[in-house]
């Protein structure tokens, strides 16, 4: 099975590459820039028609949550009129795609997990370009699978695990909000679930589903448990201070709760992402190896 992945460095095409490489029966090809570019349509078509995949995975987005309230037509333009060729280009070819979005097309203000079916409404202008893209995909391409994920990090690129490991090297304590509640999810995590989907008999079960690391807990909270496992291996540590939202201002209204429920995607699938604990350790341990083993031979990164 020849499988595609919009974007070449991003944290989960990066995780793909890695899970797809003890999957024989599987080629994974990643499309990027300057030949594949999510603001140029007639690249987006060229480059996925050229490789003749059996599915697209739409990886690639506009994701700079805060920098989106002021660049609303870039935001857009990727985020929807991108994700929409790439499903077009998919529905050309006659095969699926399976289109990755957020928790952030939710208001955050329920006092529940979300189900699929709860109402979307976006605060951020970067969460109402994802639900139009999720709109743009199902209308563009009948065999579409949408999935939601959160709080994603991985020992790839720039997350929230390894900004917390980077500022505990430097400060002894660092304020974290515990007001908003998500569910922490590894890279790697969701790229099996992709490829799990996408091999699965039933991935023509076509429709939303909801995919994170099991289990849920706050920022802080988060951030406690990353310095935990990096201590047991040796690594930088701080003490946590927590405050609410409303002393962390951002540009962009975050959600104070990103939870998302799962189960839909259990039933039909018969998987469930390991605990995200679990997931932060392995993750910790990795990021440890590279960033810090090679600062301390005197390499840094």
């Amino acid at each position: 099975m020849k499988i595609l992945v919009t974007g070449t460095h991003g944290q989960l095409a990066t995780s793909l590459v890695e899970v797809a490489a003890g999957m024989p029966d599987i080629t994974l090809v990643r499309v990027g820039r300057p030949g594949f570019d999510l603001s140029d349509p007639s690249s987006i078509r060229r480059a996925i028609i050229a490789e003749k995949p059996d599915i697209v995975v739409s990886a690639a987005a506009y994701t700079a949550v805060d920098r989106a309230e002021d660049e609303r037509d870039q935001a857009y333009q990727v985020n929807v009129v991108g994700a929409a060729c790439v499903a077009e280009a998919a529905a050309t070819l006659r095969v699926p795609v399976i289109h990755v979005s957020t928790d952030y097309v939710f208001s955050g203000e329920a006092s529940h997990a979300y189900l699929e079916g709860d109402e979307a409404e976006p605060k951020t202008v970067y969460g109402y370009t994802k639900l139009r893209g999720e709109h743009a995909v199902a209308s563009a391409n009948p065999r579409h699978l949408i999935l939601r994920t959160s709080w994603v990090y991985s020992p790839f690129g720039s997350n929230f695990v390894r900004t917390m490991l980077r500022l505990a090297a430097e400060r002894r304590a660092i304020a974290v909000v515990a007001d908003q509640w998500g569910n922490p999810t590894s890279a790697l995590d969701l790229a099996a679930a992709i490829l799990l989907v996408a091999t699965h008999r039933a991935r023509d079960r076509y429709g939303i589903y909801h995919v994170t690391g099991e289990g849920e807990t706050n920022w802080a909270g988060f951030a406690r448990h990353v310095f935990r496992a990096s201590a047991a291996h040796g690594g930088p540590s701080a003490e946590v201070k927590d405050i609410a939202t409303a002393e962390y201002r951002t540009k962009a209204r975050r959600p104070l709760n990103s939870r998302l429920c799962c189960d839909k995607f259990e039933r039909t699938f018969g998987w469930r992402a390991p605990p995200w604990q679990v997931s932060t350790e392995e993750v910790v341990r990795r990021l440890l190896e590279v960033d810090y083993r090679n600062q301390s031979q005197g390499t840094g990164v």
